[in-house]
């Protein structure tokens, strides 16, 4: 590479904010949220930019505009990710990028660095802009736990960014004018596989279950590799790593993390808890884990109803989100309090009416078979609106799971004959209606078909348990759709 790349190799493996970065040349892959902010942030630093994306998009064109004023050199459009150019000290990759996309394969061929935009902002936190992080994984609920751990921080008078793969990159919040105490942060699979360096404060791996194989399909074990990269959270945590009792695959990554020393394993668990956990006792939420006394007694956190919906998984959410926060010295009362004022967002278990005996559910933020399992066991009968992208993922111990709670199913999207073949293998005497139709009607298509099936007393449930992009912009707007064609079809709900 020349003895110019040589000297910028020298520092980058230890590099910060303050290191010399008009030195280096870096290639950023994408030009999404987080690409953007980690071209700006090196621009900011005078380091060498270019930018590519296959994406020639009006978005695109106006980010291109704005980072070439600032001396970035950007290409967008059809084949514009094929080839990285010779002359790089480090690429900067979006989270959704695979291993494999050819500027990232090449990177790794020539022995190229590739971080995320997550790992650069660790880096430029460093050395006067550090910020404690507490962060959250795990294959559903982190966005979830992300926010009500933020409102428990709030509730206790910290000043916080929610940041992360909850859609605000953590190099905007390094930015801001707010000396924060504390950064909530949502960490994916993905933002973990580009990201080393990180050593957070306290971290939670949620649960472990199958999704995403596909972009893991290059290795020889997709999940293991999946798996793998959810564990790099606990890398060199400081305080406590929180997981789940219930999900022995998360208590295997906390005892084989290489933490700091007196960084404690915090388990969560729906039953009584034992010495350092947290859990329910008679309806309450209680910490065992940051009291003196925590081997003899437990205090009140809050109460099981400060949950809402207080379905048993998003329970478990809040338990995790309270583990984080008492591990950041928020007191009881604040826990209760962010639960009590915490707003979710849309699509998460939101009853959209109720008409006839019928209860119609938006859950179409599960978007894999766990999520969906979440949510099915959550209530009696259910004619169950599913399919999507599947992801690579099975359907068959879902379809086992909830066989006999399934009054019928209504299927659509691209990777709906998946769902169909496994309810066919598992549960033959469940109804099964496919929707054909590729576009976005498809939806009024399905609630159709659903009030037929339906009976009183029963729950129409959309939990697709696949992602959306097959159809939909995103999960919010499928929801968006089912929720409309269900008030559409019932009267007095417009």
């Amino acid at each position: 590479m020349g003895e110019w790349s040589m000297s910028v190799r020298d520092w980058l493996d230890g590099a910060d904010r303050t290191s010399p970065w008009h030195e280096a040349r870096v290639v950023v892959a994408g030009l999404g949220r987080s690409g953007f902010a980690a071209a700006d942030a090196l621009l900011e630093q005078r380091a060498h930019v270019r930018v590519f994306d296959e994406d020639d998009s009006e978005a695109n064109r106006e980010k291109k505009q704005l980072l070439e004023l600032l001396d970035a050199e950007v290409t967008i459009g059809p084949g514009a990710t094929a080839t990285l150019p010779e002359d790089v000290d480090l690429v900067v990759t979006s989270p959704g990028w695979r291993p494999v996309a050819p500027l990232l394969a090449q990177a790794a061929a020539r022995g190229i660095p590739v971080w995320g935009e997550t790992e650069l902002a660790w880096r430029f936190m460093h050395p006067d802009k550090v910020v404690p992080w507490l962060g959250a994984t795990g294959t559903n609920g982190k966005t979830t736990t992300t926010q009500m751990l933020e409102s428990m921080l709030l509730a206790a008078g910290l000043k916080v960014a929610c940041v992360g793969n909850i859609g605000r990159p953590v190099l905007e919040a390094i930015n801001d004018e707010v000396d924060y105490d504390v950064f909530a942060v949502e960490l994916s699979s993905f933002q973990l596989h580009w990201s080393p360096s990180l050593e957070l404060h306290s971290a939670a791996v949620l649960n472990l279950h199958d999704d995403h194989l596909e972009w893991y399909a290059h290795e020889a074990d997709p999940f293991a590799a999946y798996a793998a990269d959810k564990a790099r959270i606990y890398h060199q945590v400081r305080h406590a790593c929180v997981y789940n009792v219930a999900d022995e695959a998360t208590e295997k990554m906390v005892e084989e993390a290489d933490v700091v020393d007196g960084a404690r394993a915090i388990g969560f668990t729906l039953g009584i808890p034992g010495p350092s956990m947290v859990g329910v006792v008679d309806d309450l939420i209680v910490d065992r884990a940051f009291i003196t006394q925590r081997q003899s007694s437990a205090l009140e956190l809050a109460k099981v109803a400060d949950v809402v919906p207080n379905a048993p998984h998003n329970v478990e959410n809040a338990l995790a989100a309270a583990a984080l926060a008492r591990s950041f010295g928020v007191p009881a009362a604040a826990v209760a309090e962010g639960l009590q004022r915490l707003h979710l967002g849309g699509h998460r278990i939101e009853t959209v009416a109720t008409h006839d005996g019928i209860t119609w559910v938006d859950d179409s933020k599960a978007t894999n078979p766990h999520a969906a399992n979440s949510s099915l066991r959550a209530f009696e009968k259910v004619v169950w609106i599913a399919g999507g992208q599947a992801k690579g993922v099975s359907f068959d111990d879902l379809v086992i799971a909830h066989a006999e709670r399934l009054r019928g199913a209504v299927l659509l999207g691209v990777d709906r004959q998946v769902v169909a073949d496994a309810l066919a293998r598992h549960a033959p005497h469940v109804p099964v209606i496919l929707i054909d139709s590729g576009d976005t009607g498809a939806m009024v298509q399905a609630v159709a078909e659903a009030a037929n099936l339906a009976q009183p007393g029963d729950t129409v449930l959309l939990a697709p348990g696949c992602a959306s992009r097959d159809m939909w912009t995103g999960y919010d707007a499928r929801g968006d759709d089912f929720a409309a064609a269900v008030r559409a079809g019932i009267p007095g709900t417009n």
